[in-house]
């Protein structure tokens, strides 16, 4: 456990090598590997950890498994579920965590951790994030074909599409939107790189319109949550950045890490960053001070 999770004190020597601009609250390494998505469950007060491991975000290797963890950065259970492949995006709602699994929507019974389904997504290429909606709809983000797929009344359905979603890859129901994290346009399936970077966008749910919540070109959108102020705390990860967007639309930095900063979690009240960083194979807390 020492090996694990390391003192505040300890971790604040090394900060300025790792540009960490946020005090670090704890951080875990061992049994983390490749980990993708962090998410608390309000409902029982846990954090869920998707780790891709060994075979990378595209293999279907059954290597990938989510891990249950304590709000403090304690492993509690490393192989709560075990045989997926690359599992990317996390999202709960009554009862039922969602997770993306390249091809595929899979649903987990959180009071059993047993996987109850696995939905194959029509002409699925590359699956990252999950939002849940209040009425139960699950959506989830196909960053490689420009789609974002809902899961309602039981039936799979292409819900929006096109260039103006600029590849979506982070994914947040939140006031009666969606918001997408744009990844970028022209997006090169090869390389996963774009002609330009991506945007914070809002889809609304009622009428599918699409508005630009981030006036400029940001990043490559990962992953988002929101601030309790106004605005959203969001990840880039090929540029290793975590960045504040405020209620204006405006980006600041306010982390700049090794390439691999993921998908994300925001603890309020308490202020509380919660950052997969899937290549340095760890999870870090860091003090969130946004006022």
């Amino acid at each position: 456990m020492l090996r694990s999770i390391c003192l505040l004190t300890l971790l604040g020597l090394f900060s300025s090598a790792y540009g960490e601009d946020l005090p670090v609250v704890w951080r875990i390494t061992e049994g983390i590997s490749a980990p993708e998505s962090i998410y608390f469950d309000a409902d029982t007060g846990c954090l869920f950890l998707s780790q891709i491991r060994e075979g990378g975000g595209k293999a279907k290797d059954g290597d990938g498994g989510i891990s249950k963890l304590s709000v403090d950065g304690k492993m509690v259970d490393e192989n709560w579920v075990t045989g997926l492949n690359a599992p990317k995006g996390l999202r709960s709602h009554g009862g039922t965590l969602w997770v993306s699994d390249i091809d595929q929507l899979v649903s987990v019974d959180i009071a059993t951790g047993k996987i109850t389904r696995r939905l194959d997504v029509p002409d699925a290429v590359f699956l990252n994030d999950v939002a849940c909606g209040t009425d139960g709809s699950v959506y989830v983000s196909d960053m490689a074909a420009g789609k974002i797929i809902r899961f309602k009344d039981e039936k799979l359905s292409v819900f929006a599409e096109g260039p103006e979603l600029q590849n979506p890859n982070g994914l947040l129901v939140h006031d009666g939107g969606l918001l997408l994290g744009g990844w970028g346009t022209e997006f090169n399936p090869a390389d996963f790189s774009t002609k330009e970077t991506g945007q914070l966008l809002r889809l609304d749910l009622k009428t599918k319109k699409v508005t630009v919540v981030t006036p400029e070109r940001i990043g490559h959108i990962d992953g988002i949550e929101i601030d309790g102020e106004g605005g959203y705390v969001v990840s880039d990860w090929p540029n290793g950045k975590v960045m504040h967007v405020n209620s204006n639309g405006e980006a600041t930095t306010l982390l700049s890490l090794p390439k691999g900063t993921a998908d994300i979690a925001v603890l309020l009240p308490q202020g509380i960053l919660l950052l997969p960083e899937m290549l340095e194979n760890r999870l870090t807390a860091y003090q969130l001070d946004l006022k």
